[in-house]
């Protein structure tokens, strides 16, 4: 058994970051019903930042809300690039230190992206 004095800390969560990752909503909604399907992958762009960056308010952009919705209520792209912002929250009164920011990457090709963290220089907002 491990000493009691070497526990991991969540010196991470403290931290502001960017990472990019590639999200594979066909397997998140497969099987939902047509009418479902664009809110359905809203949900679980929200479920997948909230737990990747731990952050229990999650925003999304409204680019990467029309790329969702682009082809319409039934035909969600399989699979969406997204850039994750862990953010400090600037409202006083909120309940939370931190918030995500999920926006929208374009890319030509999914083949070979893996997930990165983005410098804050960067980026291209």
């Amino acid at each position: 058994m491990p000493p009691k004095s070497e526990k991991k800390s969540k010196s991470a969560l403290k931290e502001v970051v960017t990472r990019e990752y590639t999200i594979h909503l066909h397997k998140y909604i497969h099987g939902i019903g047509f009418k479902k399907r664009a809110p359905r992958a809203i949900k679980a762009i929200k479920k997948f930042a909230e737990k990747q960056m731990r952050t229990p308010d999650v925003r999304i952009d409204t680019r990467l809300n029309k790329e969702v919705w682009s082809k319409g209520i039934r035909n969600v792209p399989f699979r969406v690039r997204v850039r994750l912002h862990r953010r400090r929250n600037e409202d006083e009164d909120s309940a939370h230190k931190f918030y995500t920011l999920v926006t929208h990457v374009h890319v030509e090709s999914f083949k070979g992206l893996e997930t990165k963290t983005v410098d804050i220089d960067d980026t291209d907002d």
